[in-house]
This record gives structure tokens, sequence and C-alpha cells, in this order.
């Protein structure tokens, strides 16, 4: 295996965010708070993106920056620090990144290269490339102490809107949950409970609202087990 090119897009990566963090910082527009604003408003780019046509060959080349911290992959990492993105609905990752960049989502670390992809087709492109990832079994789970109570919590708060197998529902931006990370999941999820998550869904802040940490830890727990049935998901290691 080559090491040489991972390594050096690596380096690259963290010259280029940290010359652009020192020149241009992350707007913080208002949030889900804000009188007026609404979780998915039909605004400029993010709209303009969901109607192009993905390029899987073409957002496969401007991946290359993302596979640096989401690895080339695209299964993230374990730690929680950065999430998997393999399999993930277009929409989706379009929302997100549109977010991140109309300053709706707090990340400092992501918007330097969010900024990057300043044509809609670009970002439909990579969308779709991520999208075509196989997604992988072996994430980082929770350890497995309360899964009982997960998945009731799941099945009764959870399951409608991200499925049974944590597919999500790209028509209506809810992710796909299969194969994230629990570290990853348990930080978004106590940030949405605690009001950080600027851009989340106001129903789900409704939902998670009153979870205690315990039945945070409990559900999302349940969720790092979550795999997809279908051939979207890789083949388990023997």
């Amino acid at each position: 295996m080559n090491h040489t090119k991972p390594l050096l897009i690596t380096s690259l990566v963290v010259l280029f965010a940290g010359g652009l963090l020192a020149q241009k910082p992350q707007p913080k527009a208002a949030g889900i708070e804000a009188q007026g604003y609404k979780w998915n408003a039909e605004y400029g780019e993010k709209m303009e993106a969901m109607k192009k046509k993905g390029d899987v060959t073409a957002g496969e080349e401007a991946y290359e920056t993302c596979a640096a911290c989401h690895l080339p992959s695209g299964a993230g990492r374990p730690d929680g620090t950065f999430p998997q993105l393999a399999g993930q609905h277009p929409s989706v990752v379009i929302k997100q990144i549109a977010d991140i960049r109309a300053g709706l989502r707090d990340n400092p670390i992501m918007y330097p290269f969010a900024i990057t992809l300043t044509d809609p087709q670009q970002l439909a492109n990579v969308s779709a490339y991520i999208q075509s990832l196989p997604i992988p079994h072996d994430n980082g789970k929770g350890p497995g102490a309360e899964l009982a109570t997960g998945k009731r919590l799941y099945e009764r708060d959870c399951q409608t809107c991200h499925g049974a197998n944590g597919e999500g529902d790209a028509s209506k931006f809810y992710p796909v949950l299969a194969g994230q990370h629990y570290k990853y999941m348990l930080r978004q999820a106590t940030d949405i409970r605690d009001g950080r998550r600027r851009n989340a869904n106001p129903d789900m802040v409704k939902v998670i609202k009153p979870y205690t940490d315990k039945d945070i830890d409990a559900i999302v727990d349940y969720m790092s087990r979550l795999q997809m049935p279908d051939k979207k998901a890789a083949a388990k290691k023997k």
C-alpha cells in the first residue's frame, strides 16, 4: 500500500485549513432559536445543489480533501472526532455543508473545507460520491450495558423518522444512522439536547430534551449497532 498520498493530503489539508481559518472565521447566523427561522428553510445554494444530478466520478476527486479526516473509505474515526459519511443521503450531506457555510451549524474545523465547495454542482458531486461508498460494519460501538433500554427508546421515539435499521429518509433530510460511531452520536445527541447544535430539527429537540445522560447513552449505544440489510452495507469482516 502506498502511504505517501494520504500523508501528503493530510499535511496539505492541515496547512490549508490553518490558512483559511486565519483569513476567514466561520460566520454565526441565527439558528433554530431565532424567530422565523425554519429548520429546513429553502435557501440559496442548498436548493440549487439539490436540483443538480451528482457526478460520482467528479465527486471522487473533490472528496480527496475530505478523505484526510473522514478517511478514503468514508468510515470516519471511532473516537468520534470525525463522523462516518459512507452511504449518507446526498440531501443530508448537502444540507449540513450548506448550513455550515451559512453559519447555521457551528463547525469551525469543517468550515474551511466547506467553503471550498463554492459551486452547487461540486456539492452535488461530492454528495453523490459519499452516498456511493459502502457503509462499514466495524464502526465504533458503545459499551452494550443498557441495550434493552436503548432499543425501547429508539423504537418509541426515533424509529418513525430514522427507520428500523437506521436508514433515515432522504426526502425529509433525516440522516442514515447505520454504521455511525457511538462517540460521535453521543456528542451530537447531547449537543442537540443542550441547545448547542443550532441547526437541529426542532421535532428532535423536543423528543430528546427530557432525556437524562443515561437515556442518551443507552439509545446511542443501541443506534451504534444498527446495520443496513441491503447491498449498500459493506460485507462483514471475516
